[in-house]
């Protein structure tokens, strides 16, 4: 197998996998250990009384703006770590989704609404195993972020484009020590 063939089929998608682990354990578990007899035994509980679910919802954020409009007035580092740290947790999600999609060239929609579905898949798994709060705050800061990554990532694979070296005018040649020598008249290619 070519290094880039195994760059693209092995070593991407296995970050990637190794991402997405992340991200889950970050946003549902808060850096904590996962165990899988407390997920087992919240699912058990919650499904079998969805008063407790019911409940979740009720303490829920459903109006958009309302969490961000408040970390950004009341200041500490609790706010701004959720605030960026929404943000700058999904910015890898869109640069991978561009890079995987390498061929098929993934549009800003298509980032946009695979960020939407993994951000409410997330926040509906907080409601459902009671182990966070639904905030439609969050789906909009991990959007905002998976856009800027794809942005990013589209800017990079466009900047040799726009930031190409040119190279010298055919009447410039290389000298034998390497160096440029101009002259008055083009090179003839009958050399």
């Amino acid at each position: 197998m070519k290094r880039h063939q195994l760059k693209d089929d092995v070593i991407a998608p296995a970050i990637f996998a190794l991402y997405l682990y992340a991200v889950f354990k970050i946003i549902l578990f808060k850096f904590q250990a996962i165990d899988f007899n407390f997920l087992w035994h919240q699912l058990q509980r919650n499904l079998g009384d969805l008063s407790f679910i019911k409940e979740r919802l009720h303490r829920a954020n459903f109006t958009p703006f309302q969490s961000i409009s408040s970390n950004v007035q009341m200041v500490s580092s609790h706010n701004i770590i959720n605030l960026y740290g929404n943000i700058a947790l999904f910015i890898p999600y869109g640069i991978f989704l561009v890079y995987l999609a390498k061929k098929q060239r993934i549009s800003f929609l298509g980032v946009f609404m695979r960020a939407l579905a993994l951000s409410l898949s997330l926040e509906i798994l907080q409601v459902v195993f009671a182990i966070g709060s639904f905030d439609v705050d969050d789906l909009i800061l991990n959007v905002f972020g998976s856009l800027i990554g794809c942005f990013a990532a589209r800017l990079y694979r466009f900047s040799p484009r726009i930031f190409k070296v040119k190279s010298p005018p055919p009447h410039v040649r290389n000298g034998s020590d390497g160096s440029l020598i101009q002259s008055d008249q083009p090179i003839s290619s009958s050399s």
